[in-house]
């Protein structure tokens, strides 16, 4: 599968479907060995003068490992089509299975990270700063009580978008 760079000014999409409905995969590490997951939780903007966009990871999700040990990661958008692979991804854990290949994904080497062949948008992301979420910072309880009953908080990453890739059609 073949990609083009664009201009990040260029993209016309609603983040707000893009991410919540349509989903993304976010996706570190390299040749050797990398992980991905499923995620519906993000965020696009600008911070610091740089486009980035937010995403969170709960602590037991094996990818955060590869995210926290690399400078590098990916967003890959996809079609429709692949609601069921990301489905997949956002099910199974790569520490038990290869979850890649029963979603039937390839890999897509690209600026020392990975993404995959089949995404039709890919955000190359270089990590800026992290936190974790801590339950004295929610200003609404409700949604501590609602999204973390194991206290198991995301740590949010902000990134900046070094290199969008979008697949020639």
């Amino acid at each position: 599968m073949r990609f083009r760079e664009v201009n990040i000014e260029e993209l016309q999409f609603n983040p707000f479907t893009k991410i919540g409905k349509e989903w993304l995969l976010i996706t570190a590490g390299d040749e050797k060995k990398h992980n991905t997951m499923t995620a519906s939780w993000g965020g696009v903007g600008v911070m610091w003068g740089k486009n980035v966009v937010s995403v969170y990871i709960r602590p037991q999700r094996y990818t955060k490992e590869f995210v926290d040990g690399n400078e590098l990661f990916t967003l890959s958008f996809y079609d429709e089509e692949f609601k069921k692979a990301l489905s997949i991804c956002g099910s199974r854990s790569g520490r038990n299975c290869d979850k890649e290949a029963e979603a039937g994904l390839t890999p897509y080497y690209v600026d020392g990270t990975t993404a995959f062949e089949e995404a039709n948008m890919i955000f190359i992301c270089k990590k800026q700063y992290h936190q974790e979420m801590k339950p004295e910072n929610f200003d609404v309880k409700e949604n501590d009580e609602k999204w973390y009953p194991d206290r198991d908080y995301h740590m949010m990453y902000m990134a900046e978008v070094l290199k969008v890739l979008v697949r020639e059609k």
